[in-house]
């Protein structure tokens, strides 16, 4: 290959790569670390073929969702929505919000326990001091999805420094470790292992993160520029998830090497792990290297479930929230049964919770991956891009694997809960086996629901323009330039129209449309947001614009993502209006808590004229 073919191939690859590293985060969070060092620390080399086979089923599914966005332009949660009945879309959401929750917990955990470590801050304090990242969230959020990327790929590149360092002192025998690529027999401690690392690995939240990243990347919509995004975003896939894979097998290398083969089979603490390593290794660095890469694993990856919260929450139930407050509520239900339990059982618990968490992850996956597999091979869906007889196969078998493991740990638990008098006992009476009945259900009807579905295309259609005129709009002289501030929906926007007419008279101010596009990937993306809602939206306003222009007015419109009220104030100086005319909702504080209130912020920053519209839902 010549010298600038390779060079464009990697600029080619560089404009796409970069979701698939946001996502392997996820795969590097500290339940990973307590899974792979149980593990380890237990089995020896004996479940590194379940951290592979996860690894290449992960390839797999993080694929199928990248290819679910970039062709049909919806993430994964909103298909459901717009596919499925509404009950259904509302279980998924909330099995989904579950996963998050697992998710943040281990991050939580993670992060505390990394705190202990490097300062001797107590785990419970260290709890608590988690909820202070969503500040580094919000900081991080003012510089786009570009130095976002930049910032997750140096806290990957210092956790496999900090791994690499300690294979060096670690010294594996790299002949003991192959045969532990050969599957083998395992007891009820094996499959409850497994499965953890399988719900770490593959977490089912990532499907809906990925679905919606590659978003944040202009695709020209013709087949070719599709395809070349789909083999891009496979190669990103390959090798980020690949890296994670590095990561994950080293963490159990290194507890197999360190403890199990030296006796210290009962080491399932990152504490214990932590302590140990020091003196079995003969050096320092391996524990503070140890501490450095947890704590960058726990904040890389509560960067990204925050992202997954948010998108998970739009693409089900249409709900907005403002950011900081979703980080809060996200934190809050990681925090609050992470300290009950603390207080509870001690410090001692720690370890058990982030196993426990993954394996939650693990029993969520099913509902995920069964909509990505059904959306993914449906031709009405994908067109031309719909998964072929060979993807199908192995999405199906992967996904079976999975479900048979969860069906085995599932019954193994609930017939030693129900016969123990143990304390734990409670929660498999009250807890799992009401789940089980509730969600059984669901899964089923998953499986069954493409035999009996009629078809119908994944299509949302645009709003439509009324037909009646928009009626004469009258601008003063002293206007040369008026912003409009739409909502996208047809019913408002003409509100807003017409409570211009009092303050306008003749047909000479420029009207400038526009509106700013909130979604998760807007934010990211700003001005460059390509995702479907932004196409829909664009459609829309050229249709507003092009009849007013057919009325004999000069006008043009603009796309905008991110925060309304900033992005408002940013066209107001770019423009230079006379006047902006936006919407008024008249919510609540409660309200306004949740969704923000764009037009108190205007006020206080702009010394043009505002005109705002009392608006009522007809």
């Amino acid at each position: 290959m010549k010298r600038s073919a390779v060079k464009h191939f990697f600029n080619r690859f560089g404009k796409f790569a970069g979701p698939a590293f946001l996502v392997a985060i996820g795969y590097m969070d500290p339940g990973n670390w307590s899974t792979d060092l149980a593990a380890g620390a237990q089995l020896g080399y004996k479940l590194i073929w379940v951290v592979l086979l996860s690894n290449l089923i992960a390839i797999l599914f993080q694929t199928q969702a990248a290819r679910l966005g970039i062709v049909s332009g919806y993430d994964l949660g909103q298909a459901c929505r717009r596919y499925y009945p509404r009950p259904i879309s509302f279980a998924l959401w909330i099995t989904c919000e579950i996963a998050v929750a697992a998710t943040d917990l281990a991050e939580v955990l993670g992060s505390a326990i990394a705190l202990y470590l490097l300062f001797g801050i107590p785990i419970v304090w260290g709890v608590l001091l988690t909820a202070l990242d969503v500040f580094l969230l919000m900081f991080l959020l003012n510089f786009g999805i570009r130095k976002i990327e930049a910032v997750i790929l140096t806290l990957i590149a210092i956790i496999m420094a900090c791994f690499a360092l300690q294979m060096f002192l670690a010294k594996p025998d790299f002949l003991h470790i192959l045969p532990g690529f050969v599957p083998s027999p395992m007891n009820v401690q094996g499959v409850y292992l497994a499965l953890g690392i399988i719900g770490a690995t593959i977490m089912p939240h990532n499907l809906y993160l990925h679905s919606a990243l590659v978003q944040t990347r202009p695709i020209h919509r013709t087949n070719a520029a599709i395809r070349e995004a789909t083999h891009f975003n496979l190669l990103d896939s390959v090798v980020a998830l690949n890296l994670a894979f590095v990561v994950n097998a080293a963490i159990l290398v290194l507890a197999a090497s360190t403890f199990h083969y030296s006796g210290h089979k009962e080491v399932a603490s990152i504490v214990d792990a932590h302590t140990l390593l020091a003196p079995l290794m003969g050096s320092h660095l391996a524990p503070l290297a140890f501490a450095i890469a947890l704590l960058a694993a726990g904040q890389s990856s509560t960067i990204t479930g925050t992202f997954a919260g948010q998108i998970v929450m739009e693409g089900f139930i249409g709900v907005r929230m403002q950011p900081w407050l979703r980080r809060i509520v996200s934190r809050l239900l990681a925090i609050v049964p992470a300290l009950i339990i603390l207080f509870w059982q001690g410090g001692g618990a720690v370890d058990s919770l982030l196993v426990a968490s993954q394996v939650i992850l693990s029993l969520q996956l099913p509902f995920a991956v069964i909509p990505l597999l059904n959306f993914t091979a449906d031709r009405n869906v994908m067109c031309d891009f719909a998964a072929g007889m060979k993807i199908k196969i192995l999405g199906w078998l992967s996904a079976f694997f999975i479900l048979s493991l969860n069906i085995y740990l599932i019954g193994t638990t609930l017939a030693a809960g129900l016969r123990t008098t143990e304390s734990w006992g409670w929660m498999v009476r009250f807890l799992l086996l009401p789940a089980c009945f509730l969600l059984l259900p669901l899964l089923v009807w998953l499986l069954l629901e493409p035999f009996f579905r009629r078809k119908k295309a994944l299509v949302i259609p645009l709003p439509e323009i009324a037909a009646r005129p928009l009626g004469d709009l009258h601008p003063m002289p002293s206007y040369r330039c008026v912003g409009i501030a739409l909502e996208a929906n047809p019913s408002h926007d003409r509100q807003i129209i017409a409570g211009a007419r009092a303050y306008l008279k003749e047909k000479k101010a420029e009207l400038v449309l526009f509106h700013v596009v909130e979604s998760v990937t807007a934010r990211l993306m700003g001005d460059r947001v390509f995702d479907m809602e932004a196409r829909q939206e664009s459609a829309y306003a050229e249709g507003l614009a092009r009849e007013l222009r057919q009325d004999g007015y000069s006008c043009h419109w603009h796309l905008i993502g991110g925060d309304a009220a900033g992005e408002i104030l940013r066209i107001v100086q770019k423009e230079k209006f006379d006047v902006v005319i936006v919407g008024s909702h008249g919510h609540g504080w409660l309200g306004k808590m949740f969704l923000g209130s764009p037009v108190s912020r205007l006020k206080r920053n702009l010394t043009i004229p505002i005109i705002t519209v009392p608006l009522t839902d007809t």
